[in-house]
């Protein structure tokens, strides 16, 4: 399988998670990423030391990218980033806001000086709010966003999501950004400035929330394993386990009734007679399905719930999910020996995605100086 991002050059100034996630998606896509680091790394080498004595973040996102170190206040190093960036197809950056323009790298000179370059700048809050130039990390976004006020139980009080889920959603994002601005410099000839924050992401993704307290007047609650929209969609417990049920419409409530609880007045009660009622009276259904489910096994409901094509599923401990029947891994290279991770989630034409290895710090160093040094760039010139 070709990569389709072969030829792609990525110059990355990058740190944390938002931005090497993105340009991990590039690298798995083919393109050649630079990760330009402080002499020290990017800091989140030093996150932990899980993976092999490695970082396991670290670990996940950096994987198929050359590791070169500067000290952009250096002359020497600022114009050899200057010749890789001549030469880039895209440059991402997540600095302090302010801080690549200073160095002369900012988005708006870098495309009067390169037409064709793809710029991404990533930051906590946009450009033009009062937020801008404020530092922001993944939990204090979940919190200023109004993420962790729904997140976790009524007795838990506001609760950080388990996974860096704000970075995640912005890689993401920017990565899909970023294929759309070559997709349209291939029919333009031109390059884009895509700029992200942090908090846009994840405030999108509130969306449901935010309109049901805008225009229903609802404070949307912490319900734990529950949905705020939907009923039944929540664990309940059954004589030796717990099971997590999932009804999407009026017809799989019917057969859920009919053919597994097999329940005729829970069927006909009309506090249960649609979704709308159902999440209204969510206390009283939970207690009637709860009365029948405590006393069958997980064998016989799991049994039934197959048979009536119901969605159902077990809440797995990350110890469950080493050994999920579900789970495929893949092996990527570290300094420290093969790592296995999680793999990519995307199958293209029956293949995953080739894992290539994690860069030691600096590991590129000698070479890219050679490729990249000003005198090289005036030859070329």
């Amino acid at each position: 399988m070709a990569d389709a991002l072969e030829g792609i050059l990525v110059v990355a100034l990058e740190q944390a998670v938002a931005a090497p996630l993105a340009t991990c998606r590039l690298a798995d896509a083919g393109a050649r990423v630079i990760k330009l680091e402080r002499a020290e790394g990017d800091f989140s080498r030093g996150y932990d030391d899980y993976a092999n004595g490695l970082s396991s973040y670290f670990v996940w996102i950096n994987r198929g990218k050359q590791s070169c170190r500067v000290d952009l206040k250096d002359p020497t190093d600022l114009a050899m980033v200057e010749t890789m960036l001549g030469q880039a197809d895209v440059f991402v950056q997540n600095l302090a806001p302010g801080a690549a323009g200073r160095l002369g790298i900012g988005s708006e000179a870098l495309r009067a000086r390169y037409p064709r370059l793809i710029t991404c700048d990533i930051s906590g809050y946009a450009p033009g709010t009062p937020h801008y130039t404020r530092k922001a990390y993944d939990l204090l976004i979940q919190a200023e966003a109004g993420l962790a006020a729904i997140t976790g139980s009524a007795e838990s009080g506001a609760t950080r999501i388990g996974i860096s889920i704000v970075d995640i959603a912005t890689g993401n994002a920017a990565y899909a950004a970023i294929l759309e601005a070559l997709l349209r410099r291939a029919r333009t000839g031109k390059g884009s400035h895509i700029a992200l924050s942090l908090f846009d992401t994840v405030a999108d993704q509130m969306n449901v929330p935010y309109l049901t307290r805008r225009y229903g007047g609802i404070e949307p609650p912490r319900l734990g394993l529950a949905h705020p929209s939907i009923a039944p969609y929540g664990v309940f417990g059954l004589a030796d386990a717990e099971i997590l049920l999932s009804i999407q419409s009026e017809r799989e409530w019917r057969i859920l009734v009919e053919e597994v609880l097999r329940d005729a007045a829970l069927a006909a009660d009309p506090r249960f007679a649609s979704n709308v009622l159902r999440v209204r009276n969510r206390p009283a259904l939970q207690a009637a399905m709860q009365a029948i489910l405590s006393h069958r096994s997980f064998a016989e409901t799991a049994q039934a719930l197959d048979a009536a094509r119901i969605a159902y599923g077990t809440v797995s401990s990350v110890g469950d999910l080493i050994d999920h029947p579900a789970a495929t891994t893949l092996e990527v290279g570290t300094p420290n020996g093969p790592v296995s991770v999680l793999a990519p989630p995307a199958i293209v034409d029956g293949e995953r995605t080739r894992l290539k290895p994690v860069p030691a710090l600096g590991a590129h160093d000698e070479a890219l100086r050679r490729e990249f040094a000003p005198a090289a760039r005036s030859a070329r010139a």
